[in-house]
């Protein structure tokens, strides 16, 4: 008899997780590694909120607090939401976690039943799928469209509603693609919704403020309000914030989910981080100019990738709208010879072989849900961005 749960054997592990820490094995072996697998910006977390974890340390507060958070940070998350989305939530109708991902984890098996469809726009951020087979219900993939900046259509949103919808999962801007659904993009898909009661929306907004060349943000109950009473409005600080190792994600919707994700997280995690949460307070009330400094480096590195790949043999990649990726089309790369004599039959072999040639650690599209693609991470320094992108070049010029 098998130690390992049988529902385990629904999921796989995490792909970019995965990749990142190959790439790190093998950099603590002398390679020369450039990882452009991860979703963390190389900046550092800004220093008021980094006082306000220390002033927190100082003052003693370093002890659990209740399953939903703090008082001060859900205040603040209800005061975030006003300022910035017009969104009314009381504190009640709030939970801190550890981190986005727990929040949207909580959601998924807090609500599924199985037989219970999510519908997911693919190409999607790789948890989505395992989190609701998890939660014993059923992934339901519709593609969207790279020549409509993968956005999803109202007529593809329809067909896939069935009497088994649960829930629909949007994120805005995309991972792994970058693109942005505006207010109108919402609004009619909203208008979707409105004919289908019974389906909630789960609205990843982690990368709301990370946005390019004018994009319009909007989240879903700001877009079509009369949709809010079913609606989970999910952010966190890790991405815009700089604060992913603190591990705070938070989240506001009707009251009796939000009750129902607080019983399952205080029988999981307890709570998170309270020192963490004392800075998502200075984080979400403080000083917020340093997110158009570190807007304005994102974008030059997106367009100095951008002119490097598209002038590679092979690839193709359109200019995203928001959050730190490119995913690259790289249909011109498959079915040639590496240098090896080895045929590239997916995009994982490609990615595979560039780790291996050339010493960068990017994400094949397969595991988003939508190849032959690849998915690059330009939050970091940009020499060693600029470096990255020279050696994927040179290697596409190497096959046959």
């Amino acid at each position: 008899m098998s130690i390992v749960a049988a529902s385990l054997s629904r999921i796989k592990a995490s792909p970019t997780q995965g990749i990142t820490a190959l790439a790190m094995d093998l950099e603590r072996q002398g390679r020369d590694i450039i990882a452009l697998s991860a979703g963390e910006p190389d900046f550092d977390t800004p220093a008021h909120i980094r006082a306000a974890a220390v002033r927190a340390m100082d003052e003693g507060k370093t002890r659990y607090s209740a399953p939903a958070g703090i008082p001060e940070l859900r205040e603040a998350v209800c005061r975030k939401f006003k300022r910035e989305n017009g969104l009314d939530y009381a504190p009640a109708q709030t939970i801190i976690t550890s981190g986005g991902k727990q929040a949207l984890y909580n959601a998924l098996l807090a609500s599924l039943d199985p037989g219970d469809e999510v519908i997911i726009p693919a190409p999607y951020w790789v948890s989505y799928p395992d989190m609701v087979l998890l939660g014993g219900g059923t992934p339901v993939f519709v593609e969207t469209d790279p020549a409509n900046g993968f956005r999803l259509p109202p007529e593809a949103l329809e067909a896939a509603i069935t009497p088994k919808t649960k829930w629909l999962i949007l994120n805005n801007p995309g991972n792994p693609t970058g693109g942005v659904m505006g207010p109108d993009d919402l609004a009619a898909l909203g208008a979707v919704l409105e004919r289908h009661p019974h389906v909630w929306v789960l609205s990843d907004d982690i990368y709301e403020h990370i946005r390019y060349d004018g994009a319009a943000f909007a989240t879903m109950a700001q877009a079509t309000p009369s949709l809010i009473d079913r609606t989970l409005t999910m952010n966190g600080l890790s991405k815009t914030y700089c604060m992913t190792g603190w591990r705070i994600g938070f989240a506001a919707g009707p009251k009796p989910l939000i009750d129902a994700m607080v019983k399952l997280q205080s029988q999981s995690t307890s709570c998170a981080c309270t020192i963490s949460q004392w800075a998502g307070v200075a984080a979400l009330d403080g000083d917020l100019s340093f997110i158009e400094k570190h807007n304005a480096v994102f974008q030059e590195r997106r367009d100095l990738a951008l002119s490097i790949l598209n002038q590679s043999q092979g690839l193709h990649c359109a200019k995203p709208g928001g959050a730190f990726y490119l995913y690259v089309d790289c249909a011109g790369v498959i079915g040639k010879r590496t240098p090896e004599g080895k045929t590239l039959e997916t995009d994982e072999d490609f990615v595979t072989w560039l780790l291996d040639r050339e010493g960068v650690a990017a994400v094949h599209g397969s595991a988003f849900g939508m190849g032959p693609y690849f998915r690059i991470s330009y939050a970091l320094a940009t020499d060693r961005l600029e470096e990255a992108c020279t050696r994927i070049q040179r290697a596409c010029g190497e096959l046959s």
